[in-house]
């Protein structure tokens, strides 16, 4: 016995042939009724088991087809189906030539009973008289209809279903967006009022420690010395901690007031303060001239200083220090760039970069608090832009950043001036 197995969904065509091999009863197999007719003229079958609703033409065509065939008229077809599934489906079924109507699941011993009556030569089968064409017509386009409302109906309980869980996973957006911006504006009020009530006691241990240095200088042991440098050391430390923490907190709570800036000349700026501070260097500053952005000045300042100060300690052990700020055009948006050949970082730790508190070098190598960059990001992210670096150990960095969409311009000529 050889049976044809027509359905659309291959699993169900697989289990179908390894139940019917394990009885010994060879299969080929078809995904829809144009695929099964093909397979009717190359093959010699036995019998048909069909699935119904399938692309391209369905079981319904696929029986009538077969019926209208004379080398085919007798052929034992099966329907075995888990979609239509009425009362009307299986007369529609029955009228339209089928021998069997099996739903599906049904047990194996089923399929092989009906199979085995069909096929016994000492049974004979008798079609009764099969009713008009427009009769049969009709009752497949009601089943069609049928099946249509049955989808509908299924599409719109999915519908609401949607509708229902996306009201429900918004408000539970909405909630947790509330309870993350209630934390981080907890948590920025308590880092501030840390940081700003701690100034005063540092400031006062700082200044005492240091008179204290010197009024003790040649009239105490040498280790009681270097305990009180320590003291004054790691005073110094928290002080810039805590000036950081409030850079960082007044990066994010500070109101935005965008203004035209002439980003070169506060540059310049800040290049000359960093001189002052440190008159021994002698590091090459180059700045484009004419770059004007349109931000909020106290923000991009300290933006700028970080990465400006950052620059400057990290060419501390290079010889020929040199830094550069220009732009550049990406994507038609201007992007802004500090760059420097100092000790630069592997990029395979460019991750955690802006992590606060997260520190690439050594800090008895380059002192800081880790706090910088992060306060960087956070400005720069609050004017819509966006900051990246790249670096090579020992071969210095370059971080661009642009300040979102906005009047930034470059109205500079040449190769900009060095400071």
């Amino acid at each position: 016995m050889k049976v044809l197995i027509v359905d659309d969904n291959e699993t169900n065509r697989k289990l179908l042939r390894i139940n019917l091999d394990g009885e010994g009863i060879q299969t080929c197999e078809a995904e829809d009724g144009v695929h099964a007719l093909t397979v009717l003229e190359k093959e010699k079958v036995d019998a048909i088991i069909s699935d119904i609703l399938m692309p391209k033409m369905d079981g319904y065509r696929l029986c009538q087809e077969v019926r209208k065939c004379t080398w085919l008229a007798d052929m034992p077809f099966i329907f075995y189906t888990s979609t239509y599934t009425s009362t009307g489906d299986e007369k529609l079924a029955l009228d339209c030539g089928a021998d069997r109507y099996i739903k599906k699941p049904a047990p194996l011993s089923v399929l092989l009973m009906a199979l085995l009556e069909l096929i016994n030569p000492a049974a004979p089968r008798s079609h009764p008289s099969a009713p008009p064409e427009e009769v049969v017509m009709r009752e497949y386009n009601e089943a069609l209809v049928r099946k249509l409302e049955e989808r509908n109906a299924k599409l719109e309980r999915a519908r609401g279903e949607i509708m229902r869980s996306n009201a429900q996973l918004e408000r539970r957006v909405q909630e947790r967006t509330a309870e993350l911006v209630a934390a981080n504006q907890e948590l920025e009020a308590f880092a501030h009022s840390i940081a700003h009530d701690l100034r005063s006691p540092l400031m006062a241990i700082e200044g005492f420690s240091h008179i204290l240095v010197k009024e003790c200088e040649g009239r105490v042991e040498a280790k009681a010395m270097e305990h009180l440098e320590f003291i004054s050391r790691a005073t110094r430390r928290m002080n810039e901690l805590t000036t950081d923490l409030l850079r960082l907190s007044r990066a994010s709570r500070a109101v935005m007031r965008r203004e035209s800036i002439d980003l070169s000349q506060l540059t310049a700026a800040i290049v000359q303060e960093l001189r002052e501070s440190h008159p021994h260097r002698e590091v090459a500053v180059k700045i484009a001239d004419g770059i004007r952005v349109h931000a909020d000045i106290a923000l991009l300042r300290i933006a700028l200083e970080n990465l400006l100060s950052n620059a400057w300690k990290f060419t501390t052990k290079k010889s020929g220090a040199e830094i550069e700020v220009g732009t550049m055009n990406e994507d038609g948006e201007q992007v802004i760039y500090v760059r420097d050949n100092g000790a630069g970082f592997d990029m395979a730790s460019a991750s955690k970069l802006f992590a606060p508190f997260e520190r690439l070098h050594p800090t008895e190598d380059f002192p800081g608090t880790g706090i910088g960059l992060t306060t960087v990001q956070r400005i720069i992210l609050r004017h819509g832009g966006s900051i990246r670096a790249v670096a090579e150990p020992g071969k210095g960095a370059a971080f661009s950043f642009d300040l979102g969409p906005g009047e930034n311009h470059h109205e500079g000529h040449g190769e900009g001036v060095m400071i």
